[in-house]
C-alpha cells in the first residue's frame, strides 16, 4: 500500500507540494489548489480571532470597570444603571438573561456572593456559573499555551517541552470540566464567555506572558479549585472533589513553569524583571475586588510563591469595594429594577 509523500519545507520556511500531487496539504492555512506554497500561520493572535462554534456567546470582560468601582453604594448603583442596557445585551440568549430580568444589572454581585465563593454554600446557578467560567478559561489556557509555542520559536527546547506538556494538560482539563458541567445539570454555552485569560496571554514578551498567565491566572485557578474541592467534600459530592483535585495537581505544575521560566528569562536583566513584577501586580489587581481574596496558600507555596508575594496579593483588594458594599448596591439595583418592571415611579439618584 503506497503512502502520500509529505510536503517538503523549502528554503523560505514554506511547504512545497510534491510534483504531480493535488494540493491537499493545508498545513497552517487554507490554500487554493492553484498555489504551491503554504503561508506561515499568524503569530500573536488577538482574542477576537479565537474560533468558537455557535454554542458560545462572547462578551467583553467587565474587569476594568469592576476594579475601578468606588467603595460607595450610591455611586455603584448610578454606574450600573447607566450601563444597564449594555449588560442586558451581554447576557441575551444565555441562562443569565432570566437572572438579569429578575435581579437587574447588579445580578452578578448577588449570584456570585459579592465576588467570593463560600466553601460550603452554592446555589445550583452559582455552581453551574462557576464551572462554566472555569471551562471556558481552560479552553483559553489551552489556546494560550499553544500560541506561546508558536509565538516564540527561538525559545529553549526545555521551555517548548513545558508548554507542549501544558497544552496536553489543558486539553484534559477542558474535558474534565465539560463533564462536571453536565454533572451539575448545565450545558456548554449556557453562560457568556469572556476572554480575559487569553487577553493576558497576548503579551509579546514571553517573561510577561508567563507572569500574566502561569503565575497570576493559574495561581487564581489554584485558589478557585481549592474552594471547589472543599465545597465538594462539604456537600458530599465526591465527583466534584476528586475531579477538581486531579486538575489542581496539574495547575501547580503550570504555576511552577511560570515561576521557573520567568526567573530564567529575566536572569541578569533587572529592568525586565522589574517589568515582570509590575505586570504581575497589574494583573493580580484586575482580579482583586469584592472582598479580600482567600488564597490557597499551601498550594501557592508549593508552586513557588513566596510569603511576601502572597501577602501582597491579599493586600491588593484593600482599595476595592467591600463585599458588603457590592451586595447592598446590588440589592438596591434589584429593587429599583423590579419597581420599573411594575410600572412604579423610581426616584432619580
Amino acid at each position: 500500500m503506497s503512502h502520500r509523500a509529505a510536503p517538503r519545507r523549502s528554503r523560505g520556511g514554506r511547504f512545497r507540494v510534491p510534483p504531480g500531487r493535488p494540493n491537499i496539504y493545508t498545513g497552517h492555512a487554507l490554500i487554493s489548489s492553484r498555489r504551491r506554497t503554504v503561508e506561515p500561520m499568524k503569530q500573536f493572535m488577538e482574542a477576537q480571532e479565537l474560533a468558537r462554534d455557535r454554542r458560545f456567546k462572547r462578551t467583553k470582560s467587565q474587569n476594568t470597570l469592576l476594579r475601578s468601582l468606588p467603595d460607595d453604594v450610591e455611586e455603584i448603583v448610578r454606574i450600573f444603571e447607566s450601563i444597564a442596557e449594555k449588560i442586558r445585551e451581554r447576557v441575551a440568549e444565555t441562562s443569565l438573561e432570566a437572572v438579569y430580568d429578575d435581579l437587574g444589572p447588579g445580578f452578578q454581585f448577588l449570584t456570585a456572593s459579592g465576588g467570593r465563593q463560600s466553601k460550603n454554600e452554592r446555589t445550583p446557578l452559582q455552581l453551574r456559573l462557576q464551572l462554566h467560567g472555569i471551562f471556558v478559561g481552560e479552553i483559553q489556557a489551552l489556546e494560550a499555551a499553544g500560541r506561546t509555542l508558536w509565538d516564540f520559536p527561538d525559545s529553549p527546547w526545555a521551555f517548548t517541552k513545558d508548554m507542549a506538556r501544558q497544552c496536553w494538560d489543558e486539553a484534559r482539563h477542558v474535558q474534565a470540566y465539560e463533564k462536571l458541567i453536565q454533572h451539575a445539570g448545565g450545558e456548554v454555552g449556557e453562560f457568556p464567555e469572556t476572554t480575559f485569560l487569553f487577553e493576558a496571554s497576548c503579551h509579546t514578551d514571553p517573561a510577561l506572558r508567563l507572569t500574566g498567565v502561569n503565575r497570576c491566572l493559574e495561581g487564581l485557578a489554584c485558589d478557585a479549585f481549592r474552594s471547589l474541592i472543599d465545597y465538594g467534600k462539604n456537600v458530599g459530592d465526591e465527583i466534584i472533589a476528586q475531579a477538581v483535585d486531579f486538575v489542581l495537581a496539574d495547575e501547580l505544575t503550570h504555576v511552577r513553569f511560570g515561576s521557573e521560566w520567568v526567573k530564567e528569562f529575566t536572569r541578569d536583566d533587572p529592568e525586565r524583571a522589574k517589568r515582570a513584577r509590575e505586570f504581575q501586580r497589574e494583573t493580580e489587581r484586575a482580579f482583586s475586588f469584592g472582598s479580600q481574596r482567600e488564597l490557597a496558600r499551601e498550594e501557592r507555596r508549593e508552586a513557588g510563591f513566596s510569603e511576601e508575594e502572597m501577602d501582597e496579593i491579599e493586600a491588593l483588594s484593600s482599595d476595592a469595594p467591600k463585599r458588603e458594599t457590592l451586595v447592598r448596591a446590588a440589592e438596591i439595583l434589584r429593587d429599583r429594577h423590579r419597581a420599573r418592571k411594575k410600572g412604579e415611579a423610581v426616584a432619580p439618584l
